[in-house]
């Protein structure tokens, strides 16, 4: 994994053990690789799935996207990518930690011995830093990471998502998957450096995290989970009251942020029931009779702020499908 230079000892030293020897209690490393046909995925890999819910979305991807993936682990989802695209170093993932590059490594020729489909130099394997990728402006249309970003203070966190905007494409797109907390975090845990190392004590909340997305120029968010991810007790924590982590997945396009904010689907939808065919908000939104429309949540505010009786528009449920206002 990729680690920020402030906890660069600590946090190398926990992801070299984790390469080393699969660690259970990191991350959400029982959760098991979803079915793909004709993908055997090695058991060593499922043992090292470092991860809180996934990126690879298997409706988005084509042949001919060119993917980085930073942070590898033990390559499972960097082989998931490699599935859909089966070219020559189409994946690039880039790590910090040399024992889990050699891993990652060993675990490729493992998977191509399961799979006739697979070659290892699909996967391209570079030593690099996330706050300083080796990779070229504008060079790949889908840029990855999985419980990587909650590691970093503000300022990294910061850098990193500028580093992942500058990499892709103009509509490119950045595949996310983070805890988030329900509360804030005291300052005795943000400042642990193993806890934040092991994914525990870096989460911001929900609206923050979001924010510091649109703030490095992701003009469109989708939020595509939510759920539960761990809870950080009273008990064990010193902590007033136990605290939520929530694991989330959001997939952020690089282009323009409109003058009146960023589009940001959370799963709200609106139904017109009225007498006309259609209705027009006048902000280019046109609703059809008794046809459910995704909307964004700043679309679905200012339609609420109507206050129709024709209108109705659904709570967020934080699971997107795709389609929509925007």
């Amino acid at each position: 994994m990729i680690l920020p230079m402030s906890y660069i000892d600590t946090a190398h030293e926990l992801y070299k053990k984790a390469a080393l020897s699969p660690q259970v209690s990191l991350c959400c490393v029982t959760n098991k690789a979803r079915y793909l046909q004709e993908l055997v995925v090695p058991g060593v890999m499922e043992e090292m799935n470092y991860g809180c819910g996934t990126t690879v979305h298997f409706g988005d991807l084509n042949p001919q996207e060119n993917i980085l993936y930073i942070g590898v682990g033990g390559g499972l989802e960097a082989l998931q990518f490699a599935y859909f695209t089966r070219r020559l170093q189409a994946v690039t993932a880039v790590d910090k930690v040399p024992e889990m590059l050699a891993k990652a490594a060993d675990n490729f020729k493992l998977a191509a011995e399961l799979n006739n489909w697979f070659q290892p130099n699909f996967i391209k394997l570079i030593q690099g830093d996330a706050l300083n990728l080796p990779v070229e402006d504008k060079s790949v249309d889908v840029a990855a990471q999985n419980c990587l970003f909650n590691i970093f203070e503000e300022d990294d966190l910061n850098k990193a998502l500028s580093e992942m905007h500058r990499v892709l494409k103009p509509g490119g797109r950045l595949y996310i998957s983070d805890p988030i907390a329900i509360n804030p975090i005291p300052e005795h845990l943000r400042k642990d450096e193993r806890l934040r190392a092991m994914c525990l004590s870096g989460a911001l909340m929900y609206q923050e995290y979001v924010d510091k997305i649109v703030s490095a120029g992701f003009g469109t968010i989708e939020i595509r989970a939510r759920r539960p991810y761990r809870i950080l007790d009273k008990q064990c924590y010193a902590l007033a009251k136990d605290i939520l982590l929530e694991s989330i997945e959001l997939v952020a396009y690089k282009n323009p942020i409109p003058a009146d904010g960023a589009c940001v689907f959370i799963g709200e939808t609106v139904i017109y029931f009225g007498t006309e065919e259609t209705f027009d908000d006048g902000k280019g939104h046109l609703v059809q009779r008794d046809i459910p429309l995704p909307v964004c949540h700043k679309t679905a505010g200012n339609l609420r702020a109507l206050n129709r009786n024709d209108l109705f528009i659904t709570e967020p449920t934080y699971h997107y499908n795709g389609g929509g206002c925007c």
